[in-house]
């Protein structure tokens, strides 16, 4: 059995997780609190916020994020991929900065006009 906090709502159920049970999720209010309880044991994933360099532009640093989360044992390895990334302004709120992020299928889009 494993105890998880929820983060789908501000309701921030406590959940028992029961491995041995086919993970069956107890103490959500919601169904949200179920999914995220059984994903976050089975395949835990994440939405990568972060910035990457950009030149011409009023801030040396554009901030950028994931379009969908990817699997939370990528993360390290996105960054250091998003560490080789070096724009040129302009660049839009919502224009793709890498796409298929590690092979995931996730692009990185940015996250502000620069």
């Amino acid at each position: 059995m494993t105890e998880l906090t929820c983060i789908c709502c501000p309701m921030g159920c406590r959940l028992t997780v029961d491995e041995d049970n086919d993970y069956a999720v107890t103490g959500n209010t919601c169904k949200r609190g179920a999914v995220y309880g059984r994903n976050e044991l089975m395949n835990p994933t994440r939405v990568l916020t972060t910035t990457v360099a950009i030149d011409g532009a009023a801030h040396g640093r554009m901030p950028v994020r994931t379009e969908d989360a990817i699997p939370k044992g990528k993360l390290f390895d996105a960054i250091e991929e998003l560490k080789k990334v070096h724009l040129t302004s302009p660049v839009h709120c919502g224009d793709v900065v890498l796409e298929n992020l590690l092979g995931t299928g996730v692009n990185v889009i940015a996250s502000r006009d620069l």
